[in-house]
């Protein structure tokens, strides 16, 4: 009888031993799922897809007027490019305009693309590959694509091929007709200073900012300088971190005034974005910038 009892005890022992050992063991397996569980998240995190990681910025503006080549006189012009995704960085772009087409070569630091396609993600995927632009290499060893530009000022549709991953992403490219020379356009599109028969002495007008990331601002009304029929204005920038604007050719240097940079610049013309350059100290290293300066010559006021 007492063999009995012993063995029953030592079976009741055995039983809830067990039992104590697959209750322990349940977190360290709940551990090792949760663990193998955030790998996967994190794989698949690193693996996103360019469409979800890449930035999207808004390209034009409102109230675009496709520009065509019949409007442009004929030559060869550096111009902007507005492109939809920060991932399809255009380090310049030089436009071709002869007789009724107009071509451009697109720059590209980078040897990320093999090739583009000037159509939309879906209609790359299904075209023939002979359709697909390639790249050359110019003298700096950056990527030259040569695409066809059906009009400045438009939003086109383009799509690049990934060099890495060989997969198609589309873009939308604005090629800027606001970044012409003033006399590129057959047609004017702007008002001319001396049409305005101003006088001799300072005005002021509103003059309207677009460009960058939309933070920077200037002042509004400028005043405006008048002498000898040609106008300048003084820009007051929202910073002091502005140590250069550039026009045309010509280098504008500030001065420094309650944390503003200030710059006397030339006034091209009214009623049209003019096209500037101004480099910001605001950075790691100085960046030249591309905006555009609108001056509206319905605001014009002689100060008293």
């Amino acid at each position: 009888m007492k063999k009995r009892i012993i063995a029953l005890s030592l079976i009741s022992m055995l039983i809830l031993a067990s039992c104590s050992s697959k209750q322990s063991s349940t977190p360290e397996t709940t551990a090792a799922e949760t663990t193998t569980t955030e790998a996967v998240t994190e794989t698949t995190a690193e693996v996103t897809t360019e469409h979800v990681t890449a930035a999207q910025n808004e390209v034009g503006f409102e109230g675009m007027t496709e520009v065509r080549a019949n409007t442009v006189k004929e030559g060869e012009y550096h111009i902007s490019v507005d492109s939809s995704s920060s991932m399809f960085k255009i380090a310049d772009c030089i436009l071709y305009v002869k007789g009724s087409s107009m071509n451009a070569d697109i720059i590209i630091d980078s040897k990320s693309y093999d090739a583009l396609f000037m159509g939309t993600e879906d209609e790359a995927k299904k075209a023939d590959e002979s359709e697909r632009i390639t790249y050359t290499t110019n003298d700096s060893g950056q990527s030259v694509f040569s695409v066809p530009v059906e009009a400045l000022d438009k939003e086109i549709q383009c799509a690049a091929l990934s060099a890495k991953k060989q997969e198609w992403y589309g873009r939308t490219l604005v090629f800027r007709a606001d970044s012409l020379p003033m006399d590129a356009l057959l047609t004017r599109g702007y008002t001319e200073c001396s049409s305005l028969g101003l006088e001799d002495g300072e005005y002021t007008a509103d003059v309207t900012l677009e460009g960058g990331s939309g933070r920077a601002s200037v002042a509004s009304p400028a005043k405006l300088i008048v002498k000898d029929g040609n106008v300048e204005a003084e820009i007051v920038w929202s910073s002091d971190k502005y140590d250069k604007m550039v026009m045309q050719g010509a280098t504008y240097l500030p001065t420094i005034t309650d944390g503003h940079s200030v710059f006397i610049i030339d006034v091209l013309g009214f009623d049209y974005k003019m096209p500037v350059g101004a480099e910001t100290t605001a950075m790691s290293e100085p960046h030249m910038i591309d905006y555009t300066l609108y001056f509206d010559s319905s605001t014009i006021k002689k100060c008293e």
